[in-house]
Formats: C-alpha cells, structure tokens, sequence
C-alpha cells in the first residue's frame, strides 16, 4: 500500500471496452473517492493497482431484474450475481416485494412472494425483521446492512395495493378513485426518496403460495394508468410490466394499456419479452408491437433474456420429473439420503413407473441432460427422449435412474422458454432489436427451481464469443450489459467507463469467461437451500473503486449501498 500515491486504485494494461459500444483500447485506468479519475497512460501510482494485461476492462454489468428483495434483508452478498460482474442489482419486479406494509399484511406479501417467486416461506419467516413500514423506511433499512453490490428498488403494485386497499386487495375488488388517487401518492413519495419505478404484472400465472390469484391480478386499466401517474407527479423513475401474450385478445389489451401508463406518465417501460413453448412464435407478434411502438417515439422496450429461461429438475430441487406422481410425494418430505434409499428399492421404482402419467407442464421432449460440462447451447442427442429412444428404453426410466446418480445431486434441465425448436434463432432476434434491453434473470428468485443470474456471463461467453461476427462482438454485449442497462433504470452515474462516473468495473480475462455447474447451497435462514452457479475468468470486480471480489473469491470490503439514482 502506497500511503502516498496519487489514487486509490489504479487497473493497469486493460483493454478499456467503455460500455459505449465503441472498438476496445489499450489504458490504465484510475480510480479516486470512488469515481474515475484517469483513463489512458497514467503516470504516478495508485494506495493499490491491478495488472489488467491480457484482460478487457468493463464497467460494472447493471441487472435490471432481480428479486433480492428479501435476500438482502438479511444478506450483505448479492450472491450469485455478483460472481457474475453485476455491481448493481435493481428489485421488485413483477409488481412483487416488501414495502409499503402493514403489520398485519406482512404475511399476504410473503405468500404472495411464496407463489410468484418461489422463495420458501419458512425462509421469509425467518429471514425478515420487518422493520419498516413505509418504502423509504424498506430502503433505509436495506441501507443499513452493507452489502457487496448496490441495489436499487422499485415499488411493488402488490404492496402498494394491499397497503392502500386492505383485504379488498386480496379479494381484487376494483380499486376506487380514493384508492388511486393514495396509490398515485404513495408512489411519487417512495419516488421522491429514491426509489428506481413502478412495476406490475397481469399474468395469470402468478399466483400466491396459496393458489390464490395476486391481488393485482384484473386490475383495471384505470388503475394503472392513475398509478404510473406518480411517475408524473415525481417527474422520475421507470415502469416494468410482465403480461400474457400468448392470446391475440390478452395481448392487444394489455399491450394498449402499456401505452397507456407511459403516455399518462412521460416515463418509460419495459416488457417481458420470450417466445413461450405454447406459443412459440407469438414473441414475433408482440416484438412487432414493441418495435412499432419504439418508432413511434412510445419509450417500450421489451426485456430479453439471452438464453433459455430454464428449470433445475433433481432431487434436491422443489421439481422433478415426479413431483406429481402419489409415489414421490409420499417421501417427498424426506431428507435426501432416506429417499435415496427408498427409490433405489426396485419395488418403489416399480410402483411410481406404473403410475399413469399425471397431468404436468414439465414436458420430457423439453428435457435436456447436461452432464459436467453444463453447456446451454443443448443438441438434440441431449433430450432426454432422445437418448431414451439410443438405449431402447423409456424415457421415464432413464430420468428415474438419472436422478439417483451422484448421490441425488444431479440435474435434469427443463427449457422452459427461448428454446422452443432447440435453437436460439428467437434469442438471436430479441437481442438485436434497437428496441429491446436485457434483463429477465430473476435473480433471488425460484431459488430451488432456476439460477440464470448467470444471463450476464452468458452474453459474454457465448454470444461476444461463439456468435461473433453474426452482428454479436465483445463490445455488443459489454454494452447490452452496461449503458444500455443502466439508462433503462435511469441510472445516469455508472454503466460508462468516463471521467467521473461511478468506479464500478470488471476486470475480466474474456478467454476464460464461464460458468461452472450449479449446486445446491443451504445458506438461507432456518438453512434454506438456494441454487448458486459459480463464473470463471471475472479477475475483479469493482464497486465504488474498492475490490469486492478477486478470481471468484470475496475480499472483507462491502462497499454496496441503496442506489437513489437522479432520473432524467
């Protein structure tokens, strides 16, 4: 440590990719009070520096979708996003989260979280303190705990409603102009103390841990659109909105009331975008509506994911090709060595095989078999029905016997999304649109069933380096990653390597970017297991000019606050 130097870290012999987009090139790069000082041949030293030679260096990846919202309540490592160079996290999304609250609605909003996100109740019960009420308090008491990244918030519609409406939330009674009008104000106030926007859903797919529709779930138009008027009212933040889009009446409707919250608002919005297995060429329809809207000067954009959206089958996770069948459920409870035990006994194998198949939206021709290597870009020889059909024998039969192997920590991989006809022409699509940005991760969330907060790598690894020259390139993607992100949220201050913005960066040997194959942690309160998947090749990663991670592995800082980010 240098007690005199001239900063306080300096990146030296980096490839610079900035986040503009614009070609890489050869600088140091300097780091002072948290924010760049210097780019290009710096002379002088730095209290500490980092040999960047044969390494690109980025900004900090931004991940627009997350649902840390409970985790880092009780958390300070926004684990496993930040092993993939994302050093700012944005929550509350799918109009889901923990603030605004009542006392005696805190346990709607954890069934509700329950449902949507697939975080175990006895996991929120344990894990949140609820010291707060209001979302500044939520926000404040967030920024209590240091953590290792930043984290930005957004405004659930599912709190919001429930605070203002009471058990006629839960009921999904219409909203009344009164109810509105307090919703609308509530939200330009959380605005106000620095939340990042609104978010809400329609899809009737989100459901409590109860099986109960969301309490938003029918709201009106009106509702909506005299919500986002807060956005108006703050002159700030943004909108994010998960709809169904699979049925040409649902889509047209909701679409135009889209349009209509942002008209109302002046702000923009994003919107789930993917092409869905039973419907799979319907994203071209909804796509075509985003981009036409997006020509028109209507600030839509469509949210995409940049490989499938995909579940964890096994035996340690909340889903297995059996979780339906009266056999499995019956142990289901069990630890995992005693249910080892019992289906390795050829009579219990018998029984649940000859159970008829129970009606399931896990479909065996959407299952793939990974193995170690736990490469996305799956072939058709990887379907499970496929390599059932090589060994001449049923395919539940081989998912049964591949669930037993490796003492049950094995995974089958369920592409639920994005891989409809086994390619990635619809992701390829999606990512070029001007009109789309990336996100869709779901960080925190489904935590026993999916972990793609590995999304960001994925650009990297196999779009900047498997699709280059197919209008992909490292640049394309650092900036999908960076810029492009960060204004989505409004976040003016970081996603750009230049003079004074904020010193969030990555220090990335871009030939040795990866992912290794996912496991099971059990680091949750009351030891609830969560999916994690570890990156390769990450050799930094910088928030606020202080290393947080080197090679993978944490340092002591925790520099990460609750971003309150000025909109424009």
């Amino acid at each position: 440590m240098n007690a005199h130097a001239q900063y306080d870290l300096i990146i030296r012999g980096g490839e610079v990719v900035d986040g503009t987009g614009s070609a890489p090139f050869a600088a140091d790069v300097a780091v002072s009070n948290g924010v760049i000082a210097a780019i290009g041949k710096v002379a002088g030293s730095g209290k500490s520096e980092i040999d960047a030679r044969g390494k690109i260096v980025t900004p900090g990846f931004v991940d627009i979708h997350t649902h840390y919202d409970g985790h880092a309540a009780w958390d300070s490592r926004m684990t496993p996003s930040s092993w993939h160079g994302v050093t700012t996290a944005v929550m509350g999304n799918c109009g889901v989260g923990f603030a605004p609250v009542r006392k005696e609605d805190r346990q709607l909003l954890m069934e509700i979280m329950a449902g949507v996100e697939d975080i175990p109740m006895e996991v929120m019960e344990a894990g949140l303190e609820w010291n707060w009420t209001s979302f500044g308090d939520y926000m404040r008491a967030l920024d209590r705990r240091p953590h290792d990244i930043d984290l930005c918030a957004q405004v659930p519609h599912a709190a919001l409603r429930v605070h203002v409406m009471g058990a006629r939330a839960a009921r999904r009674e219409a909203a009344t102009p009164a109810d509105i009008s307090q919703m609308r104000r509530l939200l330009a106030e959380a605005i106000g103390e620095g939340a990042v926007g609104f978010t809400t859903t329609r899809a009737a797919f989100h459901k409590t841990g109860t099986g109960d529709q969301m309490p938003t779930f029918g709201a009106a138009g009106d509702e909506l659109v005299g919500i986002a008027k807060g956005l108006k009212d703050a002159n700030a933040g943004v909108l994010e909105y998960r709809m169904d889009f699979h049925i040409d009446k649902d889509r047209a409707a909701d679409f135009d009331i889209a349009k209509r919250m942002v008209q109302a608002s002046g702000r923009p919005l994003t919107i789930s975008l993917f092409q869905e297995n039973k419907a799979p060429e319907e994203w071209k329809n909804m796509l075509s509506m985003v981009e036409k809207a997006w020509a028109e000067g209507i600030p839509i954009r469509g949210q995409v994911a940049p490989r499938q959206i995909g579940n964890l089958l096994g035996l340690q996770c909340s889903e297995n090709p059996f979780s339906l069948t009266q056999a499995y459920r019956s142990i289901a409870d069990k630890p995992l060595a005693e249910r080892m035990r019992i289906m390795r006994d050829p009579a219990f194998r018998a029984k649940l095989l000859a159970e008829p198949r129970p009606p399931q939206r896990l479909i065996f021709d959407l299952m793939y078999w990974m193995g170690e290597r736990f490469d996305y870009d799956l072939a058709p020889e990887q379907k499970l029905t496929a390599i059932a059909q090589a060994r001449g024998c049923d395919v539940r039969e081989l998912a049964y016997d591949m669930l037993l192997d490796d003492e049950g920590r094995n995974f089958i991989y369920f592409a639920g999304a994005n891989y409809s006809y086994g390619d990635f022409d619809a992701c390829s699509v999606l990512l070029k649109s001007p009109a789309t940005v990336s996100g869709l991760g779901d960080a925190g969330a489904h935590v026993t069933t999916t972990v793609d907060a590995s999304f960001t790598t994925y650009h990297l690894s196999y779009w900047a380096k498997k699709r280059r020259g197919e209008g992909f390139d490292v640049p394309w993607a650092v900036k999908r990653l960076t810029s492009e992100s960060a204004a989505a949220v409004g976040l003016a201050d970081r996603g750009v390597l230049a003079l004074g913005k904020k010193a969030d960066i990555n220090v990335i040997d871009i030939d040795r970017i990866g992912f290794e194959r996912p496991q099971m942690c059990y680091d949750y309160p009351r030891g609830g297991g969560r999916l994690v998947q570890r990156a390769t090749g990450y050799t930094a990663t910088i928030v606020s000019g202080v290393p947080v991670y080197f090679d993978g592995e944490a340092t002591s800082f925790l520099p990460g606050r609750v971003a309150r980010p000025s909109h424009s």
